[in-house]
């Protein structure tokens, strides 16, 4: 499998939102959207006050559907998109590839669109999905294991090589997605840490103004013990398996310039 690494929307401070595009065998698979069409064209309407918060620049050539018609494939053959959470800087995206299914895992699916607290109200963007996605809703089940970290596995219409590794904390149901390149394991852990300092195997470290951020984690606790978590997964199988996050542009550039 080929993947690509993509910039799907600048915020302040140089913070990217790092996708990916992974070609398969048959299709294109998109994990994250980042800032879609719509965020650029309405922005009041979806992403809200929180763009301002954000210091987005909503840019169209920043989209994923127009980096992938520049990278020359054709947006249709997107089939898949797994999301790591449905916060409006991963999501924003899913209305310009309508034919895709959308994979999220179970309990985020709900807390963005059943009853979310007061506070993830803040983050979710129904017009995200407004469209009427076709959702592929998938939950762990039978106590497989990647390497400590529950799994999920056979997900449908993707190949084996690309796993869902829950990893609540951020938000109730946000996962990670795992993918066996061939050459080893590329871990793409969205927010479950912001900057790379956060997972470091020997001296973890996270600088202030984002440990203030942090305290927006819906679970805490958890998202704290899953960073202790990746830090020791770094540490004993680093040389097995690359982790990646959605904001850190360091990680980012040191992706694409490979």
């Amino acid at each position: 499998m080929r993947i690509h690494h993509l910039n799907c929307g600048t915020m302040s401070f140089g913070v990217c939102d790092h996708c990916l595009l992974i070609e398969t065998r048959d299709e294109l698979v998109l994990v994250d959207t980042g800032f879609g069409l719509g965020c650029v064209r309405q922005p009041g309407k979806m992403l809200g006050p929180s763009r301002f918060l954000m210091g987005a620049k909503l840019s169209e050539e920043q989209t994923a559907i127009r980096q992938i018609e520049a990278l020359g494939y054709d947006p249709r053959d997107v089939r898949h998109i797994l999301l790591t959470h449905l916060d409006l800087d991963h999501s924003g995206g899913l209305a310009d590839f309508p034919e895709a299914t959308v994979h999220v895992h179970g309990s985020e699916f709900r807390a963005a669109t059943a009853t979310p607290s007061l506070s993830e109200k803040t983050r979710y963007r129904a017009a995200h999905w407004g469209h009427g996605p076709k959702w592929m809703v998938n939950e762990v089940a039978g106590g497989e294991e990647w390497f400590g970290f529950r799994a999920v596995r056979d997900l449908p219409g993707l190949p084996p090589e690309i796993l869902v590794i829950p990893l609540p904390g951020h938000t109730r149901g946000h996962a990670g997605v795992a993918v066996d390149t061939g050459d080893g394991w590329l871990l793409h852990a969205g927010d479950a840490f912001f900057v790379e300092s956060s997972i470091d195997p020997v001296r973890p470290r996270t600088p202030f103004w984002w440990r203030v951020y942090e305290t927006n984690a819906v679970l805490g606790e958890t998202y704290r013990e899953n960073q202790r978590r990746l830090s020791e997964l770094k540490r004993s199988h680093g040389h097995q398996i690359e982790i990646i996050n959605s904001h850190d542009g360091a990680i980012l550039a040191r992706s694409v310039d490979r």
